[in-house]
C-alpha cells in the first residue's frame, strides 16, 4: 500500500524500513513494487530497532552488510542506521570506526540517526552507545529526525546548524516530547520547528534527502490516511520552496506571513463545523426564505 499511496499522492520516492514484514526484506519483491508503481526506493533503513532485533540474524554488522547490498541492488542512495544499544557492547565499541570502514566500500551513504534518552520519574536513562547525539561523534553523514529531537528535548534548529554539511538525510515528523513515546506526528501538529527547518534547508542549498516519516496508524480509514499523507507532503513542499533561496530578509518575512496565513486556513478547514445546517424554501412567487 505504501508504494500505491506514494504514487497516487505524487511522492518522489520511498524509504524502506527493513522490518519483520517479509516484503520489506525481499529485494526482488521491492523492485517489482517500485517498477510497477513507478516509485523509486531512495533509502533503506537498516533493521536496528528493538522490534527488528531478530531480522537478518543477531549480528549487527551482518545487518548493515545486507542493508548495503539491498541499497546497491535497488539503487538507493542512503542507509539509515541507529547507534548501537548499550548492551551491544562490542558493536558499540567499534561502531564509529566500523561505520567509517564500511563507508569506504560503497558509494551508498551510511547516515547515523539522532536518537534520544528515556525520561522516567525525573530520571534519564540512555539506551544508546557511544551516544544518542550525533553532535558528540564524527560521523560524516547524519540523519536528523524531528520526532526524536522532541523526545530528547533537543533544539532541532541548533542541531541542524551545528551538523552543517554532515546533515545528509532528514526524517521530517513532529512531536511534543511530553511523554516517552516516539510520536512521528504530521508536521505542524507538534512543537518541533518543522517549517523553520525546511525554510532553513532551502535557503542554505540543502541537497540531501527529505523523508516524511509519519505515523498514520490511528487514521480512521484509508481515506483519512491518504488525506494526512497529502497534508504532510503539501506542508513539506510549501516550506521547502525553491523561491526562498536568494530572497531578501524582507521577502522572506513576507513569505512567512503568507505561510502562517495559509496554515491557519488549513487548520480552519480541519476543524469540525458545529453550525447547524440552514434550510430554505422557495415560495410560489419565486422568493427564497429561510425555513427557520
Amino acid at each position: 500500500m505504501a508504494f500505491e499511496l506514494a504514487a497516487k499522492l505524487g511522492y518522489d520516492g520511498v524509504e524502506v524500513l527493513v522490518s519483520t514484514d517479509r516484503v520489506s526484506q525481499d529485494i526482488e519483491m521491492l523492485r517489482r513494487l517500485s517498477d510497477y508503481h513507478g516509485v523509486p526506493i531512495l533509502a533503506v533503513h537498516a533493521p536496528c530497532l528493538i522490534f527488528t532485533q531478530a531480522v537478518w540474524g543477531r549480528d549487527p554488522w551482518g545487518k548493515l552488510v545486507r542493508s548495503k547490498e539491498m541499497a546497491e541492488k535497488l539503487g538507493a542512495k542512503t542507509i539509515v542506521v541507529h547507534p548501537a544499544f548499550r548492551w551491544q557492547r562490542d558493536y558499540a565499541r567499534e561502531f564509529e570506526s566500523g561505520i567509517a570502514r564500511m563507508q569506504e566500500e560503497t558509494d551508498v551513504v551510511f547516515a547515523v540517526e539522532n536518537m534520544y534518552p528515556v525520561h522516567m520519574r525525573g530520571k534519564e536513562a540512555v539506551p544508546y552507545a557511544p551516544s544518542w547525539n550525533p553532535l558528540d561523534r564524527d560521523y560524516p553523514d547524519v540523519t536528523l529526525d524531528l520526532s526524536h529531537t522532541a523526545m530528547s528535548r533537543s533544539d532541532a534548529m541548533d542541531m541542524a546548524k551545528q551538523l552543517g554539511s554532515r546533515l545528509s538525510h532528514v526524517h521530517l515528523a513532529d512531536g511534543t516530547g511530553k511523554q516517552n513515546f516516539d510520536e512521528h506526528l504530521i508536521p505542524g501538529r507538534g512543537t518541533q520547528p518543522c517549517a523553520e527547518l525546511l525554510e532553513h534547508l532551502a535557503s542554505t542549498g540543502y541537497e540531501g534527502q527529505l523523508v516524511l516519516e509519519v505515523n498514520t496508524r490511528k487514521s480512521a480509514d484509508r481515506e483519512t490516511r491518504q488525506l494526512e499523507l497529502a497534508e504532510a507532503l503539501a506542508f513539506t513542499r510549501l516550506h521547502f520552496a525553491a523561491e526562498v533561496r536568494g530572497t531578501s530578509p524582507e521577502d522572506q518575512g513576507t513569505r512567512r506571513e503568507e505561510t502562517a496565513d495559509r496554515r491557519e486556513r488549513i487548520a480552519m478547514r480541519r476543524r469540525a463545523d458545529t453550525t447547524p445546517p440552514r434550510h430554505f424554501v422557495v415560495d410560489s412567487d419565486g422568493t427564497v426564505a429561510d425555513e427557520a
